[in-house]
């Protein structure tokens, strides 16, 4: 198996697009990323077009047609057989819920694809320093989108050459220290909110920071896709040269939308399958596990802490989704700490998230997240149960 030296995905060499350059061969998952590459590298169309002829794939081997696929299944099955009628439900209640989320991911991904070069992300979050992490919690903070559309955003960030531990920072930051639901959190917590917020912000500066020493000690890998930037390259001068030379024209903007829309479309081949696996999981669960086990098993002690890390492990799915349920375990049992916990230990242990980390940005990355960050969430929920 190669590795597309744009998105960093795994590419069968049979079945992938082939492009080679000073004697060195490169393979492509897509169309699209042997067209950034090629951009970026100055190939010729010429040279590029005749390499674009890739075996086909069955349409039935396409990961996001057969998630979705088997969900639409169960949902038509469930019309059939009354026992999977709850589980179309919540899958409905789940798709409703995050449906905007998702696609608001994928287009700013899209987005930044097509618009932002990959040296201003590798010279803004690549560098191995700790405002690195600080800008990247930053950046985290003011993005109004959930933890599944942050995913999308964060696989790009990756693509785009920012390093392994800023985009893990990001990640960390994003679902739970956004100013959308610090006021949502607010309206459900008052002023005890705020614990949830910094509580965020402390553990995804903290990780990413961890995660710096990782790898400067070689213990995660790096970002393939972080390009070299001379020291003197300016964003604002590069900026300002790129907006002098832009002319807007109804040619420019057809092509600006395609390129916006490739780039979306290819990033979710790489996320949307993940995302649907999580919320076929996480709708399973909300179907047929009794609500009252939650109010009985979660309370402020360490097996109700131990009970809300695997439930929240299994139930995360979209920030805005499980802020009431939060809310609503901490009325139950009045465990505030257990609702800190059921909030963050969605992040920092949630599957989908997890299983993007260890097929798109590194296998050693993705292990070490919660073995970092799981310690974090506990320590401060059992802090949260003690002072609040």
């Amino acid at each position: 198996m190669a590795k597309d030296p744009i998105c960093g995905m795994d590419v069968n060499e049979s079945t992938g697009i082939k492009l080679v350059k000073d004697g060195s061969s490169y393979y492509f998952c897509s169309k699209h990323c042997a067209e950034k590459f090629a951009k970026e590298n100055k190939i010729a169309d010429s040279e590029l077009n005749a390499c674009l002829v890739p075996k086909k794939t069955r349409w039935y081997k396409n990961k996001v047609i057969l998630a979705s696929g088997v969900l639409a299944l169960l949902c038509a099955m469930s019309y059939i057989l009354p026992f999977l009628e709850p589980f179309r439900i919540s899958l409905s209640m789940y798709l409703g819920r995050i449906w905007w989320a998702v696609l608001l991911g994928l287009a700013l991904g899209g987005v930044i694809d097509h618009f932002v070069p990959r040296e201003y992300i590798s010279h803004i979050l690549s560098k191995p320093k700790k405002r690195t992490i600080f800008y990247s919690v930053i950046l985290g903070f003011f993005m109004s989108a959930c933890s599944h559309g942050i995913l999308a955003l964060s696989i790009q960030l990756h693509k785009k050459g920012a390093s392994n531990p800023a985009v893990v920072a990001f990640l960390l930051a994003s679902p739970w220290a956004n100013l959308p639901l610090t006021i949502m959190l607010l309206a459900f917590f008052g002023p005890k909110a705020l614990f949830i917020i910094f509580g965020a912000i402390i553990i995804a500066i903290t990780t990413g920071l961890i995660f710096q020493v990782l790898e400067s000690k070689g213990m995660i890998e790096t970002n393939k896709n972080t390009q070299v930037v001379h020291g003197e390259f300016s964003i604002t001068g590069d900026f300002k040269k790129r907006i002098s030379s832009y002319r807007f024209s109804g040619r420019q903007l057809t092509e600006d939308t395609k390129g916006v829309f490739s780039g979306t479309l290819s990033l979710a081949n790489m996320v949307l399958w993940w995302i649907l696996i999580g919320m076929g999981l996480a709708s399973l669960v909300a179907a047929y596990v009794p609500q009252n086990f939650f109010h009985h098993y979660m309370g402020p002690t360490f097996v109700g802490m131990a009970v809300t890390l695997v439930i929240a492990t299994i139930m995360e799915v979209c920030s805005e989704g499980t802020a009431p349920l939060a809310f609503e375990i901490y009325r139950q049992t009045g465990a505030f700490g257990n609702a800190f916990v059921f909030l963050m230990a969605g992040v920092v242990t949630d599957y989908t998230e997890i299983g993007l980390l260890y097929f798109n940005v590194g296998k050693r990355v993705a292990i070490w997240l919660p073995i970092i960050t799981v310690p974090q969430v506990i320590a401060l929920g059992f802090l949260a149960n003690r002072i609040l």
